[in-house]
């Protein structure tokens, strides 16, 4: 599926003018139905649409193919060691999976996901009334462009009602100062400013830049990826040489790569993904354990669906996630999506009305 957006959305890794995913369905004896979402973000992930269908196709298929739905806790067990990687397409099919799940229990994925994770691997999805909906408040991404551009976003972001502003830099140390300071002086000191520099700096590169706006007391919240993912002792270096919180986003995967994180004080907090922890059980794993080591939480999207969206915004809820969330993806779209029940209000809130399960159904026949 290709989803037009408003504008190109360009960072220090990539520029686009459209969502490309996969949306997985999975569909019960009944007749029920369960969605997930597997985007295409080659720069983070490596995993592309036709990859992702190859993967659900040949290997995930069939893991569920013939299950009772009350066998879901060994079946995503399954599912996470059946291939390597590939963590888009399994989350893709996991949260397909615990859609339907939630939707035969009639509760929401977030009540499912807030149980405790001593119990959740062999939990059943709670039952009963579905309750009143899911509302989060959301940042907005400001592109990285020049910078009369960046000002000029920046100032029509909040017009439209949102109070955290996420820059992208990386592209280059210098003028992304520029660009920061002129933004703060734009929107004044009442709106949040966070930072994304997508692994676009060096080392050097990112302490000089964190410090100069320092200097300017610019008033960061935080400055997210600075230097390369795989570089975990480099974001640790940086993390040591400035005062502004680090958050680490490329750099965690995995519960390994999130361990590996800690371990070297890396980071002051995370940014959590379904799309590369591969499905909404291991998301909100690493926002306790995260959470338990002191860091700062973070839910985020890759650009995606509304599908996606709502998954991610459940994993939020459950997870109660310490920061303002990063799930302004669906808001991108040129159109709105064709899914019902995820809404973007005019105060910076993402919203899913009372539902079982995701709470958003695609208007794709299903």
């Amino acid at each position: 599926m290709q989803l037009p957006l408003r504008f190109p959305f360009v960072t220090a890794l990539r520029r686009t003018e459209q969502v490309e995913t996969l949306l997985v369905e999975v569909v019960d004896t009944d007749g029920r139905r369960g969605w997930g979402e597997a985007a295409q973000v080659w720069q983070v992930t490596g995993e592309s649409v036709v990859g992702a269908q190859a993967c659900v196709v040949e290997m995930l298929a069939p893991v569920l193919i013939g299950q009772p739905l009350a066998n879901w806790p060994m079946v995503t067990d399954r599912l996470a060691r059946v291939v390597a990687r590939n963590a888009g397409a399994k989350s893709a099919v996991e949260t397909a999976l615990l859609d339907l799940v939630c939707r035969a229990a009639g509760g929401s994925l977030a009540d499912l996901l807030s149980q405790p994770a001593r119990t959740i691997s062999g939990a059943t999805a709670a039952a009963g009334p579905p309750g009143s909906g899911l509302v989060v408040t959301t940042d907005v991404t400001v592109s990285a462009t020049d910078l009369a551009a960046t000002v000029q976003a920046a100032r029509q972001r909040v017009a439209d009602g949102f109070t955290t502003l996420k820059l992208k830099v990386g592209t280059d140390a210098l003028t992304d100062v520029e660009r920061v300071v002129a933004v703060r002086r734009e929107v004044g000191e009442d709106v949040r400013l966070r930072l994304d520099a997508n692994q676009g700096w060096t080392r050097d590169e990112a302490v000089r830049a964190i410090r100069a706006l320092d200097d300017a007391q610019v008033d960061v919240e935080f400055v997210e990826q600075p230097v390369a993912g795989e570089d975990v002792e480099g974001l640790a270096w940086v993390r040591r040489r400035v005062d502004t919180p680090v958050v680490a986003d490329e750099a965690v995967f995995t519960m390994t790569d999130l361990r590996r994180v800690v371990r070297l004080a890396a980071a002051d907090g995370i940014n959590v993904k379904l799309a590369k922890a591969g499905g909404p059980l291991a998301a909100v794993r690493q926002v306790h354990f995260a959470q338990q080591a002191g860091l700062m939480t973070m839910v985020g999207s890759m650009m995606e669906s509304n599908i996606g969206v709502a998954a991610a915004l459940h994993v939020a809820v459950a997870g109660e996630a310490s920061l303002v969330a990063d799930l302004d993806a669906g808001w991108w779209l040129r159109q709105p999506a064709p899914m019902t029940g995820l809404i973007y209000g005019n105060d910076a809130t993402v919203r899913i009305g009372p539902g079982p399960g995701l709470g958003v159904v695609p208007l794709l026949g299903g």
